[in-house]
């Protein structure tokens, strides 16, 4: 399991990355589109890991919002992690992307906790 935790943890990376690049461009040139889908593939991937890590077997179809629920029967600290203004918990992340900057704001935020949470190191 180890290779494959660390797969989805590489990932989950690579997407924060990503999202924040985007995010930190010029004002003008930030497609909020891009830093959203990163942010939401970097929490559902840092989910997916600490699940398996955790020897937890990840079906098809579950939402961020059940993964994250199973990482905070593992884990109480997962609860000091808001989610209640991420509107794309409960649905495929294919399905859903935000355009405001607040929204995107608050999904990478909560990409960044994750990662601070699971001390997962950054890659620059």
């Amino acid at each position: 399991m180890k290779a494959k935790d660390n797969k989805f943890f590489d990932r989950a990376t690579k997407k924060l990355n990503e999202a924040n690049l985007e995010l930190h461009r010029p004002e003008e040139d930030v497609v909020s589109f891009l830093v959203c889908k990163n942010s939401q593939y970097a929490i559902e991937n840092y989910l997916k890991g600490f699940l398996l890590q955790h020897g937890v077997e990840l079906g098809d179809n579950k939402t961020i919002e059940v993964l994250f629920e199973e990482c905070k029967k593992i884990n109480k600290n997962f609860e000091k992690i808001n989610l209640a203004d991420f509107d794309c918990k409960a649905q495929s992340l294919d399905n859903r992307s935000c355009n405001e900057v607040s929204k995107v704001s608050n999904c990478l935020k909560i990409a960044e906790s994750l990662n601070i949470l699971l001390k997962i190191p950054r890659k620059t």
